[in-house]
């Protein structure tokens, strides 16, 4: 029923599928279903998650229709887009997300994941598509294929370059060498086994899913996964990096867009603020 090409999208299609059933020819499933299925699983959800959402199953649907020819259903009319409100305030301090990074009481995994997702300002359906074989250690960077398609290079620094090797390392004390970078807790279950390429030969679990990832981090920091690479722009920007730098950090291809995330963060803004306080008196 489905070929599965992208971390994020496998996920929401996944859940999409199940909740439709799994066994049912793709003709046999109507409009109204995908609606209603789109509705359950993320209609309480924000207008971003939820146009995220019906976006990547209208887009696996189009790609049904149109590249393989099936007979598919579409996205109701009446599921909609909904209007966002812009967030001005995605942009963590520095400060936050380095006390962050450095609490003791969360696991190697979510700790290796959110620093890279930072050091690197990669989207995190990237970063969770790696394969350890991927991992160039020694130069601190990594292929990635971004949105458009194309293998683009992310760079990691030391916090990164630190945990990686403890992340990979086995209980028996050798290192993983093949395989999803950031794995499940768990081994995955019969019946919703992965294909081969999203299993960790040494250990038999699943590569982390990008809902799981994202629940996680709420749940320790409130945050959103997108807040970590949209910080990190914010505070090249703050350190007054210029733009066609942070664009190549970001892999931006457009400035206007690369503009809503190089705003001043409210630690830029407070120091520039200084400037106004009256000068203080010598003597």
């Amino acid at each position: 029923m489905l070929v599965y090409y992208h971390v994020h999208k496998r996920s929401q299609l996944d859940r999409t599928i199940a909740l439709l059933g799994r066994d049912r020819p793709l003709a046999d499933v109507t409009d109204a279903e995908v609606g209603q299925a789109l509705v359950e699983l993320w209609g309480g959800r924000a207008p971003a998650t939820w146009n995220r959402n019906r976006a990547a199953v209208t887009s696996w649907l189009t790609w049904c229709q149109a590249k393989k020819h099936w007979a598919a259903p579409s996205v109701p009319a009446d599921a909609e887009r909904r209007k966002e409100t812009a967030d001005e305030t995605r942009a963590v301090a520095k400060t936050t997300i380095h006390r962050l990074l450095s609490r003791r009481d969360i696991p190697l995994r979510e700790r290796t994941l959110w620093r890279m997702l930072y050091e690197t300002a990669a989207r995190a359906a990237e970063i969770l598509a790696l394969n350890v074989e991927d991992l160039d250690l020694e130069h601190r960077r990594a292929p990635v294929r971004s949105k458009g398609g194309a293998i683009e290079w992310v760079y990691w620094e030391r916090g990164t370059a630190h945990l990686l090797p403890r992340l990979l390392r086995l209980p028996d004390g050798s290192t993983r060498t093949h395989g999803p970078l950031f794995l499940s807790e768990r081994r995955p279950v019969p019946a919703r086994r992965p294909e081969a390429a999203d299993i960790c030969p040494h250990t038999g679990r699943a590569r982390l899913g990008y809902d799981r990832a994202r629940v996680l981090l709420e749940k320790y920091a409130g945050l959103d996964l997108h807040q970590l690479r949209h910080s990190a722009a914010t505070h090249l920007g703050d350190a007054e990096i210029p733009l066609q730098l942070i664009m190549g950090k970001t892999r931006h291809k457009n400035p206007r867009t690369a503009m809503r995330y190089v705003k001043p963060g409210a630690e830029a803004i407070a120091k520039v603020t200084e400037a106004l306080a009256p000068r203080r008196r010598t003597h």
